[in-house]
């Protein structure tokens, strides 16, 4: 594996000087020994004009692998160049999971050409994955998986196993299905290699199969493989019959995505299925603005309390000073009881059944919060804004009336963080819309209100 930026450069640079010196034998060799991730890295980060010529010194099965690891960008490019014999053998390659993610990435004129150099069954069998929804457990499914019947015996499993086991993405786990292809049970290789050869399979496999629907959201489903460590989950129709498999490394990919996700919609963007630097600065653009506009109008009803308090303020300069600490804090607050919530929510670890324990939860550890850092912040108030600085406008009274807010804040802000989110689950919404920059929105101007509420009773201004 290539772990370091210096070593990738020594391997560009050799690269680049074999393929100058038209030195194929070696570059043919000096790839040979790396893994498929490693190779397409080099290819992505090599000149552009090499990558075909580069691509073609692979030997097949690699090159297969390889493919799936590139870029969209890199396999359009590369499918435009292939002739039609060796488009034919990348798919003859491909695993039919593989195959259909390059499906949806491509534009239309190149999935054409892809289906029509597919097998007939490989189309047929895209086609019926691309009927399900994106977000769906049979959209990232895998039908090419190995059954067994339960009347098998272990040398018939085996027998089976060496005829077609080399055209499956993995071995390593077998379903047992009857003649309707119902899925009666599991078990693994070692389970095989532990039985004697007429031991039946019907006395060896798991009746006990934990699977999911077509219709199962996929993160639900990649979650449920790290819940139970499968390397792969089976996936059953709505009449309990095996359809096809999720393999751990679908799993890892849909995670990948759903974490992506969850990260730009807490930072107030729209979701983006592109890296960063391959996204264009329009799309950059129209993804970040929407929610930037709704939070700058949202951000009017702070502006109108400020108005509001505006003789307060005016009355009592100092208390300026302290709100965007105040807000701060708030928000602060806020966010990390959102983002412990919407992780708690997302490992199922709590529902909406649960809000009022988390409230109370939440409500204890805001007041431990709240009187710590309002008691921090008194002594800070009188030590330094008022001796070490000088600032006789900070007196006690004002001191006291920052630190009730304070804690207030905390108290609300963490309340509130805790309480959106599984609200949002229950009527249907993202969790991670309602993070931090929405949550402070929200405490922004409750915190103000709370400041001179404070303000105008204990300073009666």
């Amino acid at each position: 594996m290539i772990d370091y930026q210096e070593e990738l450069e020594q391997y560009k640079e050799r690269i680049d000087e074999l393929a100058t010196q038209k030195r194929y034998a070696e570059l043919r060799d000096l790839f040979l020994p790396m893994e498929p991730a490693d190779i397409a890295l080099l290819l992505e980060e090599g000149k552009q004009e090499q990558m075909p010529l580069l691509y073609r010194l692979l030997p097949k099965e690699t090159a297969a692998e390889v493919f799936v690891e590139l870029e969209p960008e890199s396999q359009e490019m590369l499918i435009n160049g292939f002739s039609n014999t060796e488009l034919t053998e990348v798919l003859d390659e491909l695993y039919l999971d593989d195959a259909v993610d390059i499906v949806e990435e491509m534009p239309a004129s190149v999935v054409i050409r892809i289906l029509d150099k597919a097998t007939p069954e490989m189309r047929k069998s895209i086609n019926e994955i691309l009927k399900y929804p994106e977000d769906s457990a049979g959209s990232i499914m895998n039908m090419e998986f190995l059954s067994l019947k339960k009347d098998m015996t272990v040398e018939d499993a085996f027998k089976r196993i060496r005829r077609i086991g080399g055209e499956l993405e993995t071995i390593n786990i077998l379903y047992v299905t009857d003649p309707t292809r119902h899925l009666l049970g599991v078990l693994s290789v070692r389970d095989l290699l532990l039985a004697e050869e007429d031991d039946l399979i019907q006395d060896i496999m798991d009746p006990n199969v934990v699977s999911v629907n077509t219709m199962d959201d996929k993160e639900d489903v990649a979650q449920a493989l790290s819940k139970y460590d499968f390397l792969a989950m089976p996936v059953v129709d709505l009449e309990t019959r095996l359809v096809g498999i999720v393999t751990v490394d679908d799993a890892m990919d849909v995670i990948e995505e759903e974490t992506t996700e969850d990260f730009e919609k807490m930072a107030a963007m729209l979701p983006s299925d592109k890296p960063y630097l391959k996204s264009g600065i329009f799309a950059t653009w129209r993804a970040r603005l929407p929610w930037l506009m709704v939070l700058m109008l949202s951000a009017t009803f702070t502006g109108m309390i400020l108005n509001h308090y505006e003789n307060a303020l005016a009355a009592c300069l100092v208390l300026n000073a302290y709100i965007p600490m105040l807000s701060g804090t708030g928000g602060n607050s806020g966010t990390q009881a959102s983002v412990a919530v919407i992780r708690a929510l997302s490992l199922d670890e709590v529902d909406f059944s649960d809000v009022f324990r988390v409230l109370w939860k939440e409500l204890r550890v805001s007041l431990l919060c709240g009187v710590c850092l309002a008691g921090a912040n008194f002594v800070k108030m009188l030590l330094v804004d008022r001796l070490l600085l000088g600032n006789a406008a900070v007196t006690p009274l004002v001191c006291l009336v920052v630190c009730l807010t304070i804690l207030f804040v905390v108290v609300f802000a963490k309340c509130v963080g805790c309480s959106l989110p599984l609200l949002a689950e229950k009527v249907g919404l993202d969790p991670a819309v309602m993070a931090s920059p929405f949550i402070s929105t929200i405490v922004d101007a409750t915190s103000l209100l709370i400041y001179f509420s404070f303000a105008s009773a204990l300073l009666g201004i």
